[in-house]
């Protein structure tokens, strides 16, 4: 039997989780990572809380985010939503990992445009093996920023430290986007090898005669064939292509569509139901959409 989730519900708890003092905010905090420490006995724990975290580390903390494990051999930026788990692989002794965990409580954001829109931040559902790695110089920027809330926390709370620590935030999700942007960027020799594989799990999944088996491909089946998250895999593929995963998956099913109507005999429906289609008029539908005719239309004027 697993073992149960220790969640944490408030900044004052995931402190109590750490063995340490209360906070001087209750809705937010910085932990500096050299100053935790956690023994055999939390091995194999799991842990979730209420909160948003953002973790800069530099070496293996022996924390799987979700189902995997981090490469921590360089600086990592991770991004964890509430109710996401965290599981300690192994102990951590105190000043081995060098860093910061900023944790806060939706509520801080409730009520400001971050906290409308905290949700396009694709990051904080990417899964372990997306984390980002940061340049020195990039890690220079966030520290700052880091400093920056600290300071704010530390000496300031007053009418002006909501807006002051949200903007702050804020800040760091956009530096933080921009870093994502920039390694896509320079990874983009094994995002290339990712779009040919999506290509050839599709043409795969149709030869195998999958569509009428199984349905059509989700999106989740593909990334989980890439070893990827669906929220970065369909970023990665807009990167590189323009098109989003489920673009892909429907571009596919046109495609094999106009072969079908040009060079089979079949009714419209069965074509429909041969792609995975439960109706046929949700077919129709998607075809006008991607070629400006309806199906009978194209198979009349070719």
């Amino acid at each position: 039997m697993s073992e149960p989730i220790i969640n944490s519900k408030s900044i004052t708890e995931i402190r109590t989780v750490f063995g340490l003092d209360k906070p001087t905010h209750p809705l937010i905090t910085i932990l500096d990572t050299e100053k935790l420490a956690y023994g055999e006995e939390t091995v194999g724990k799991r842990f979730s809380s209420d909160l948003y975290c953002i973790a800069l580390k530099d070496s293996n903390c022996g924390i799987d985010y979700g189902r995997n494990s981090y490469d921590f051999d360089d600086g990592v930026l991770i991004f964890t939503a509430p109710k996401q788990v965290i599981t300690v692989k192994k102990p951590q002794a105190l000043s081995e990992v060098k860093g910061w965990m900023l944790y806060f409580h939706p509520d801080l954001i409730r009520n400001t445009t971050l906290g409308s829109k905290i949700d396009s931040y694709n990051f904080f559902n990417y899964e372990v093996n997306e984390a980002l790695h940061l340049s020195e110089n990039e890690q220079n920027t966030l520290n700052q920023i880091v400093q920056l809330i600290q300071n704010e926390i530390k000496e300031r709370i007053d009418n002006h430290s909501q807006q002051v620590l949200v903007s702050n935030i804020e800040l760091l999700l956009n530096y933080s986007k921009r870093f994502y942007e920039r390694q896509f960027n320079t990874r983009s020799a094994s995002h290339i090898d990712i779009v040919s594989k999506v290509e050839l799990l599709l043409k795969n999944y149709y030869e195998e005669n999958q569509l009428i088996e199984k349905g059509q491909p989700t999106i989740q089946y593909l990334a989980d064939h890439c070893h990827l998250s669906a929220g970065y895999l369909s970023d990665l593929l807009t990167k590189e292509t323009g098109r989003s995963a489920k673009d892909h998956i429907n571009d596919f099913l046109v495609d094999k569509a106009k072969n079908l109507l040009l060079y089979s005999t079949d009714s419209v429906s069965g074509i429909a139901y041969t792609l995975g289609f439960n109706y046929p008029h949700y077919f129709g539908r998607l075809f006008k959409q991607k070629t400006g005719k309806t199906p009978q239309e194209y198979r009349q004027l070719n």
